[in-house]
């Protein structure tokens, strides 16, 4: 009843659902079929059998079922109690039986309209089993009735024969019945389904209110591309930032076409080089430092990414860009002070050592003795130190290591570095070690990686207050060689570990300890060795010691053999 009155709705342009109308709209529309029929009816039997229409039972039968039309019409049924508003099919079934009893002998099935007031029973929430019992009482009185009104005496055989009718009613109404409980029950799934939908979006609504509040109140601009790298998101940071480094004059751009440049502020990155880029190709990365804006305006931009996946790959990527200008500029002004700080004061250290070595060479030729002589080897001590804290100062300042790559002896260098560090080291009860194989060569800048391993050694040996042992390794493997200080002293957690290559930084066991330095040495080491495009790495534990581990790229060997004792000659007496 309810689709097709909701179809019949439709038809007239209305898109309300039936369920949705009052009870007095869906009386009228469930009343309207019976009355719609009986027009027509009455119409054809105008045309071809107009004596029906003179049957005052037929006669009777159209007026009541006009009385029954105008009281679904005018009755305020919503304001009476629900159940009362099933009279009117009640007594369509009367209207019916008078329009039937007049039609004997004249028309077959006028009974069949029957089925109208069945199925708005059997539809109606009332009572299933009144429904059903009305549907075949109802039309059983029917056709009954004019077997028990005429002088013709009842048999079997009268009762039997229009039995039919009131069986296929009750068939109809019971299936009315069973369709409409499961249709009831998918409508109130369908509620239910709704009402978690409605939850969910509201929840989602809410979260996804509460995640750009969180968004826009960070500094930092985020940026969501979708799997065609289309932007999908940006917070209000990030279109701020995007105004600052699109070009002037352009609303709409792509990533290529934005101001972002390398180290240098003037090479614009190529389009796989920029961060939409790197995550377009799946690639994960962070703090990857980017200079943009025009010329004169350039902001620094730490840029990160993580990469979005579903079951079918990539997904997207989430992209933040953080301006770190006022940090790189802090950073610049800070190695500019101590680059000119130490460039001023190298000068004078140099003409003080060189005057302290003069002294010194004057006293032993005199032969002077006492206190003095001790000053001077204390003096001189102290400004060779400083001397060389200021030549640290400058490497990390400058950032920028110059090589002068070439094959040279293993042997040779690791036996200057030993005997450089030997004095520190039986001063403080550490033993020195070699593991090499004889005759190793390796190619390289013999100079920087002597600095390498005496500041490695240095390292290994004022780490270990406690004396132990310090082992140096060099061993090579196709394409790589490999340098290797090992030390049995404090070692260092975790956290250290993590800062220990950043400039000026100090262990807090180191600075409780009172080892003396400046925190310079290994942030120059890892300039030396990605210099020569390796890696350093740190295997430690506190109380257990420390491993630094070298790998520098080795040339694949020319297909002739170059001479190495004149290199290693030249190294061997460069280092002594």
């Amino acid at each position: 009843m309810s689709r097709l009155a909701t179809r019949v709705l439709s038809s007239l342009g209305l898109q309300t659902e039936f369920y949705e109308l009052s009870l007095n709209q869906r009386i009228k529309i469930a009343h309207a079929p019976l009355v719609i029929t009986v027009i027509l009816l009455c119409a054809i039997y105008a045309l071809l059998l107009p004596e029906i229409l003179h049957q005052p039972a037929f006669q009777t039968g159209l007026v009541l079922l006009l009385l029954i039309t105008v009281a679904a019409a005018v009755v305020p049924w919503n304001r009476l109690w629900y159940p009362t508003y099933w009279i009117l099919p009640l007594m369509d079934f009367v209207a019916i039986g008078f329009l039937y009893n007049g039609s004997q002998g004249l028309a077959l099935g006028v009974y069949l309209l029957s089925v109208f007031p069945v199925f708005w029973m059997a539809w109606s929430r009332v009572s299933t089993v009144g429904a059903r019992v009305l549907s075949f009482v109802g039309p059983l009185i029917i056709v009954w009735y004019p077997a028990f009104a005429s002088e013709i005496p009842i048999t079997g055989q009268r009762l039997a024969a229009p039995i039919l009718g009131p069986l296929v009613t009750l068939a109809v109404a019971v299936t009315v019945t069973l369709v409409r409980q499961d249709m009831a029950a998918q409508q109130a799934a369908l509620a239910h389904k709704d009402e978690l939908l409605e939850k969910a979006l509201a929840e989602s609504t809410e979260r996804s209110e509460l995640l750009d509040v969180v968004l826009n109140a960070i500094d930092v601009g985020v940026l969501v591309v979708g799997a065609n790298g289309s932007a999908v998101h940006k917070n209000a940071r990030m279109q701020v930032l995007d105004d600052r480094v699109r070009p002037a004059g352009m609303k709409h751009t792509q990533e290529q076409d934005l101001l972002f440049f390398g180290a240098d502020r003037t090479t614009a990155l190529a389009p796989d080089e920029r961060p939409v880029g790197r995550a377009m190709k799946g690639e994960s990365f962070q703090d990857v430092l980017i200079w943009s804006g025009p010329a004169g305006n350039q902001m620094a931009l730490s840029c990160s990414a993580r990469i979005l996946r579903n079951e079918n790959g990539f997904n997207g990527a989430v992209i933040t860009f953080n301006d770190i200008t006022a940090l790189a500029d802090a950073l610049r002004a800070k190695d500019d002070f101590v680059s000119n700080v130490s460039h001023e004061l190298r000068t004078p250290l140099t003409s003080i050592i060189g005057y302290l070595d003069l002294a010194q060479a004057e006293a032993e030729d005199t032969g002077l003795t006492g206190t003095i002589p001790q000053a001077l080897d204390v003096s001189l001590r102290n400004s060779e130190r400083l001397l060389s804290l200021v030549s640290d100062l400058l490497t990390a300042a400058s950032g920028s290591v110059a090589l002068d790559p070439r094959p040279f002896s293993v042997d040779a260098g690791i036996s200057a570095g030993l005997r450089s560090a030997s004095p520190r080291a039986a001063a403080g009860g550490v033993v020195l070690a070699a593991e090499h194989a004889p005759g190793l060569t390796v190619h390289g800048d013999p100079g920087r990686l002597a600095q390498v391993m005496d500041n490695l050694l240095s390292n290994a040996i004022k780490y270990s207050p406690d004396g132990g042992t310090v082992t140096v390794r060099v061993w090579t493997e196709p394409g790589r060689a490999f340098l290797q200080v090992q030390d049995t002293g404090m070692g260092m957690d975790d956290a250290d570990q993590r800062e220990l290559f950043t400039k000026f930084f100090r262990t807090g066991a180191v600075r409780r300890a009172g080892i003396p330095g400046a925190g310079l040495g290994l942030a120059i080491t890892k300039n030396i060795v990605e210099a020569h495009g390796g890696t350093i790495s740190l295997c430690s534990e506190p109380g257990r010691g420390s491993t630094f581990t070298v790998a520098i790229p080795q040339p694949q060997p020319p297909a002739g053999t170059f001479a190495p004792d004149v290199e290693i000659a030249k190294t061997a007496s460069s280092l002594e």
